[in-house]
């Protein structure tokens, strides 16, 4: 297996995005975010996922372990305020517990396999070639990313809202994930972001979003210039 991923990384890291793409729209269309088909669905590919990091010899590669220099990150502080960003309107309460908890335990595996398809397997197989290049990619693609959610019935301005804040999030985690060689910061923001949206009061507008971009590429910026490798 590691040998076999290896000769052919591009196309096994595009394949695992675009099964993960088709099967998650899929899942949207069908069942929606907060049902527990989308739990199923998703906690599966999360285990296997971790079998193939597992089976690669690549846990401490993909940064699966703890940050270097917490400090230094400012103990990330900066990153769960901008985590609780989408109950900056208040907190509204419209779904049954079931369908809390569902969406809860769905975006824990997004987060999860998110963070670990964009920021794990591109980022890293990008990265022996061209730093600047990986983080481009990885900070863009995820954001593109988020277009296919107008497939799934999403309108049109706050996608394309979402599109943009999206590559400035991708761009603080990947540069989150750079410097301190863990993933883990990562994933526990994107469960807690995503997690937190189903008790947003409306949809994002302009200046929400302008708001959520300065936010990231400032402690992005700050960590680039603070945090030495």
């Amino acid at each position: 297996m590691e040998k076999l991923f290896k000769k052919h990384e591009t196309l096994c890291v595009i394949g695992l995005i675009v099964i993960y793409v088709i099967t998650n729209s899929y899942i949207i269309q069908n069942f929606g975010s907060s049902s527990y088909q989308s739990v199923i669905i998703n906690t599966i590919l999360s285990i296997l996922l971790i079998v193939l990091v597992i089976s690669l010899n690549r846990v401490k590669f993909y940064g699966i372990t703890k940050p270097n220099n917490w400090r230094a990150f400012l103990y990330f502080i900066p990153l769960f305020i901008i985590s609780l960003f989408n109950l900056r309107r208040g907190i509204h309460i419209n779904n049954t517990t079931s369908e809390i908890i569902f969406h809860t335990l769905t975006m824990i595996n997004i987060g999860f396999l998110e963070e670990m398809l964009f920021r794990g397997f591109l980022f890293k197989m990008m990265e022996k070639n061209n730093v600047k290049s990986a983080i481009i990619v990885s900070s863009i693609t995820f954001g593109i990313g988020h277009i296919v959610n107008l497939l799934n019935g999403a309108d049109l301005v706050p996608t394309l809202l979402q599109v943009c804040y999206a590559v400035a999030i991708g761009y603080m985690l990947v540069i989150i994930f750079y410097k301190s060689k863990s993933i883990i910061p990562c994933i526990i923001f994107h469960a807690v972001f995503n997690s937190l949206a189903i008790f947003a009061t409306g949809d994002s507008n302009i200046i929400s979003s302008i708001i959520l971009i300065i936010m990231c590429l400032a402690y992005a910026l700050y960590i680039n210039k603070k945090v030495k490798l």
